[in-house]
């Protein structure tokens, strides 16, 4: 585990507790006001990618999953963004896997615009490669 992850569990002492948990994972409130309804279903165990989930973690996710929607649905959310960033090209940005989790609303200045939005952009087309 390395010193300064934010996610493990032996750095989070006096850090926003989590909303819901099981055997193998977590769930954190997003820390952005801008998505003031989303969270992070995160593994205790210090992993990177989510390929190296074992299958007790991948149940635990799916089941944190189901109650994080119920939990969101609660504040009104009316639709789901759900994914990974897997790796820095991906905009992965702390090397601890987690499962992002944003409730969308009708009245969002972006709303309609799922994950996928800003990567078909025409700016994102890679160059030729000859």
């Amino acid at each position: 585990m390395p010193p300064n992850c934010p996610f493990c569990q032996d750095n989070r002492t006096g850090k926003d507790p989590a909303l819901l948990a099981n055997r193998s994972c977590y769930l954190l409130r997003t820390p952005d006001p801008v998505l003031s309804c989303g969270g992070m279903i995160i593994p205790y165990r210090h992993i990177a990618t989510p390929f190296e989930l074992d299958p007790e973690e991948w149940n635990d996710a799916f089941e944190l999953l189901l109650r994080a929607k119920l939990l969101f649905d609660e504040e009104g959310a009316q639709g789901y963004n759900v994914g990974w960033n897997v790796g820095d090209v991906a905009g992965q940005t702390v090397p601890h896997v987690h499962l992002h989790i944003v409730g969308r609303f009708a009245d969002e200045p972006l709303v309609g615009h799922g994950i996928r939005h800003h990567l078909k952009q025409k700016e994102n087309i890679r160059p030729a490669r000859p």
